[in-house]
């Protein structure tokens, strides 16, 4: 009964998913606000201390608002898609061991996993698009998809080095490596860490990767026709894969929430998370946007045969570090 009851307080508030939404309001936070300084603006600045409660602010807003349907719109598709957003994050999320070595849902095979999770994001996008019946969002769920089949191989196979030097396919057993080690894999493999974080700025739809929800485009892509809860939740499950999407690149190239010092697991998980997304932020703010034809090309000519490579280079030297 305790056993239980201990698993409900980790689903429900720390790590779940209570923690995991503030955390995603105050990574967007720090996007917001470090795109903006770039650009030699100010930011998120008056809701809470240096505007840090605006993302939170700006959520409770889009509940409030009026919540529109087309007329055209398919009633199925548009109600259920940004649930399937959100609960397909949420649950991803649960397999990055943050405050422990282990995960709160950890198995052999939860990286495969995770890229199938990420994978339906996509698919769920475009069909946001589709069942928006609006010609924007047709075109965003379009290039969403198209810019899936660009970048999907090259970040699968990035995500093949680590779990091939670690010998597992779950993210807490590549961690565990790490640490048993006192080595970090991007050391190892930094053509995979290149590879990853490239594939998960498209991933995430970000510069120079934005090209589904390109504003002087096509107005908002496939999210142009959601409005009030329906938008709230496509917002927070973006913030949340974009920490889910540093947590990723902490963890399996990072070392993740192993002990630095005397800091705490959750706090050194948080920093090198934190650290990624800087990295992410700077990346979207210093390039413009690529076309989707330059985006797919260039993934296929270029990421492909790095991340090949380098599970090439990882297959050669396998077993050395043992």
């Amino acid at each position: 009964m305790q056993s239980m009851l201990a698993f409900a307080l980790q689903l429900l508030i720390f790590p779940g998913i209570i923690f995991l939404l503030f955390m995603a309001f105050f990574f967007e936070w720090i996007d917001r606000k470090v795109v903006a300084r770039i650009q030699n603006r100010y930011g998120p600045l008056y809701t809470g201390m240096s505007g840090i409660l605006q993302p939170l602010a700006d959520f409770i807003k889009l509940l409030s608002k009026e919540d529109l349907m087309p007329e055209s719109a398919d009633k199925m598709i548009f109600t259920l898609t940004p649930l399937l957003s959100f609960s397909l994050v949420l649950t991803a999320l649960f397999l990055f061991p943050m405050a422990s070595s282990r995960a709160i849902i950890s198995f052999e095979g939860d990286l495969v996993f995770l890229i199938f999770v990420l994978t339906l994001t996509i698919l769920n996008s475009a069909l946001a698009g589709y069942g928006s019946a609006s010609p924007y969002s047709i075109i965003g769920g379009v290039r969403s998809a198209l810019q899936m089949i660009g970048y999907e191989i090259p970040l699968a196979i990035s995500l093949a080095g680590p779990a091939f030097s670690a010998e597992s396919l779950s993210i807490s057993g590549i961690v565990e490596w790490q640490a048993s080690r006192g080595l970090w894999m991007i050391l190892l493999q930094p053509l995979g860490f290149i590879v990853s974080t490239a594939c998960l700025l498209a991933e995430l739809e970000m510069i120079p990767f934005d090209i589904p929800e390109a504003e002087t485009e096509i107005v908002a892509g496939w999210m142009t026709e959601f409005s009030g809860r329906k938008l709230a939740l496509f917002r927070v499950s973006k913030d949340l894969k974009m920490l889910l999407a540093s947590s990723l690149l902490a963890s399996l190239y990072l070392g993740g929430a192993q002990p630095l010092g005397l800091a705490p697991p959750i706090i050194v998980f948080l920093a090198k998370s934190i650290f990624m997304l800087l990295l992410m932020s700077l990346l979207r703010a210093l390039f413009a946007r690529f076309r989707i034809d330059q985006m797919i090309s260039g993934m296929w000519k270029y990421l492909i045969p790095l991340a090949i490579l380098q599970v090439m280079l990882v297959c050669l030297g396998v077993g050395r570090i043992k």
